[in-house]
């Protein structure tokens, strides 16, 4: 299967659009959404086509192929707006025998992985991107589709057949690491 991973949408309907757009063009199979969907949050300016409701729609509309995870933005009153899951911490994905663990990134994240077996640590949270193998796996972070920082653009991740791979929002390839 092929995975479009992304996070941090922050209530931006044209940043969610186009990386919908990539994943309709590439043919993705599920949509993992690893939190803060519709909310901005008190940190950041408002995002450019902010539209709470908007989103909603649109992701509803895919609900049986996504597979959400709560951020620290998200809320059980964004819940009532989605027909998916969103208030896991986490979620363990299975493909072909590699394990993916999904999560926001402020429960867990790189300094804090959970016990167990997996092969990709994936999360978000900080807005800063990186693909790269430490100790035995791989380790993304999708960065953030509407709130880059630190001088990057907006990015999102792509898993198929072992191998995660970051893109920008313009669906321009950034790195990639295969189990």
């Amino acid at each position: 299967m092929k995975y479009l991973i992304i996070s941090d949408i922050h209530g931006s309907l044209p940043a969610l659009e186009k990386a919908l757009k990539f994943y309709d063009e590439q043919h993705c199979d599920m949509l993992c959404v690893l939190g803060d969907i519709l909310n901005y949050g008190p940190r950041n300016r408002l995002p450019e086509g902010l539209d709470p409701k908007g989103i909603a729609a649109r992701l509803n509309a895919m609900a049986d192929s996504v597979i959400a995870i709560r951020g620290n933005c998200d809320a059980e009153v964004d819940q009532m707006l989605l027909d998916f899951p969103i208030l896991s911490d986490y979620a363990l994905v299975v493909d072909e025998g590699k394990r993916l663990f999904l999560t926001h990134g402020h429960v867990y994240n790189e300094e804090k992985q959970p016990r167990g077996k997996f092969d990709c640590f994936v999360y978000g949270h900080t807005h800063l991107w990186k693909v790269e193998h430490h100790e035995g796996r791989i380790i993304c972070n999708t960065g953030s589709i509407t709130f880059p920082k630190g001088g990057n653009e907006p990015t999102f991740a792509v898993y198929e057949s072992g191998k995660m791979s970051v893109y920008n929002l313009d669906g321009m390839l950034l790195k990639e690491c295969r189990l």
